[in-house]
């Protein structure tokens, strides 16, 4: 899907934290560092780390990786994730229409 996304100029983001949850070894990694190559990361500095504890206890959800993943979506994104049920509580806190697809 990403590559896809890629060649068909649709922009991908992410949290700089969903990097750090997958990446481990970046010499055996070539695949995801391609993929990565094109992706907007976002930040997450300590403005954007109050505003994830907000949400999160807005949501009443606890991974800070999923918040700041969840602050990053956009109205009319489609978010792929392997924890769908905390991405939607964190979305709908946030009243954003998303589509969640879990991977």
């Amino acid at each position: 899907m990403l590559r896809v996304a890629q060649q068909e100029k649709i922009p991908v983001r992410t949290s700089a934290a969903v990097i750090g949850q997958v990446w481990r070894n970046g010499s055996l990694q070539a695949n995801l560092a391609r993929v990565l190559a094109g992706v907007d990361a976002a930040t997450l500095d300590g403005a954007t780390g109050r505003s994830v504890g907000e949400i999160l206890a807005l949501s009443r959800t606890a991974d800070v990786v999923d918040g700041h993943l969840g602050l990053v979506v956009q109205s009319g994104d489609t978010v792929l994730t392997s924890d769908a049920n905390d991405i939607k509580k964190i979305l709908a806190a946030r009243a954003v229409g998303a589509t969640v697809q879990r991977v």
